[in-house]
């Protein structure tokens, strides 16, 4: 049974199509993505996901993604991704920050300096 709610969780991209519609979702709806770039076989991702799922819970308005670098090569590869984890912060299609590491603060200063809830436009 698929949700039609996806908010509020890291969705795991295992395919380049179920990438690029979730960046696409991104561009379109204007919200900040946030991609963690990990590997199973690294310690510091295993140490951080649950970090990061529970930071998705707690902020429905950003986007949050999970690339396995050894699944999807070539996406790790079109955004540098050289260690991990790398959480990449991107606006529009557009890179606008990066985190590299399992470093929790640093995580979380750069969502809220990027993925400030939207503004509620009355008319």
């Amino acid at each position: 049974m698929a949700t039609s709610s996806e908010e509020g969780q890291v969705i795991g991209c295992h395919k380049i199509e179920e990438w690029e519609v979730q960046l696409q979702k991104g561009v379109e709806t204007k919200k900040l993505v946030v991609v963690d770039f990990t590997a199973s076989w690294c310690g510091p991702c295993r140490f951080i996901a649950p970090i990061l799922a529970d930071i998705a819970k707690k902020m429905p308005h950003v986007i949050f993604l999970k690339v396995d670098v050894d699944e999807l090569k070539k996406v790790a590869e079109d955004w540098n991704v050289e260690a991990m984890p790398t959480f990449v912060f991107i606006k529009e299609g557009k890179e606008v920050d990066r985190v590299v590491g399992a470093n929790k603060d640093g995580l979380l200063q750069t969502i809220e300096k990027h993925g400030a809830a939207p503004a509620i436009v009355t008319a």
